[in-house]
């Protein structure tokens, strides 16, 4: 296998979703995290869910429908400032600490992010971060109006870089996202930053699981869908020896 593009997923792999944690906690103090893991099930689920309606709306709206909800159910009042403090973090989500220089040690591939986030929130996220600098091209899926996993989802890889599947790693930490991009026929590195063995101690006998326990458990581990990552890594800096491997 030759490696002339590396794609990345943006959320939750390059960018750390947690990172709105300490915005939920400062609006809403001892739900910070009960916020943050129910919003992103929710966010992921409306893509699902609006793609099989074939009712499209683009990923910040999804955004803030999710968030809503979230506050809803949990029975917590807000103002629209509060909203949208919120709302702002995910324009200014934190880089995982080594994504800049795995990005940087790859210079020489095509570099890219394919993302379900709308081309909007993308292109602030990518400038605020830096990430602009080291990138080829930034993909949202808005054109083709249907979430990842879906297949014409990761047909932009090809459209947009004009590199065939069998020439691109897709890197993701989300498992449904590393299956979905096996699935479509691309080389697929799954980045497992909570192993087994780390659930397991999380998963003390207990009346009550952590949010970030349960988020973990139905978010971060690999699914059961008959499809394995060609790669399972760690970390975003072992990528650049990965990629060197295969010139």
């Amino acid at each position: 296998m030759s490696i002339k593009a590396v794609v990345f997923d943006a959320y939750g792999t390059l960018f750390d979703i947690q990172s709105v944690a300490a915005v939920t906690e400062a609006a809403f103090p001892g739900y910070g995290e009960i916020i943050t893991q129910v919003w992103r099930i929710k966010q992921l689920e409306y893509t699902w869910l609006r793609s099989l309606m074939r009712r499209y709306e683009d990923f910040s709206v999804i955004t803030r429908d999710s968030l809503a909800y979230t506050l809803r159910v949990l029975g917590l009042p807000y103002d629209s400032a509060a909203f949208e403090r919120i709302m702002d973090k995910y324009l200014h989500l934190d880089l995982y600490s080594d994504a800049m220089v795995a990005l940087a040690a790859m210079q020489g591939r095509k570099l890219a992010i394919l993302s379900n986030g709308s081309t909007g929130m993308l292109n602030a996220l990518v400038a605020n971060s830096g990430l602009d600098r080291v990138l080829d091209a930034t993909i949202s899926i808005d054109s083709q109006e249907i979430f990842k996993p879906a297949p014409e989802a990761y047909g932009l890889i090809e459209t947009r870089l004009g590199a065939p599947p069998a020439e691109v790693l897709f890197i993701s930490s989300n498992p449904w996202d590393a299956c979905g991009a096996k699935a479509f026929g691309l080389n697929v590195a799954w980045i497992e930053r909570v192993t087994p063995e780390a659930m397991a101690l999380a998963c003390v006998k207990n009346d009550l699981i952590a949010p970030l326990t349960m988020f973990k458990a139905i978010r971060t581990q690999m699914d059961e869908l008959g499809l394995e990552p060609d790669y399972r890594i760690h970390a975003l800096a072992q990528l650049p020896q990965l990629v060197a491997a295969h010139p």
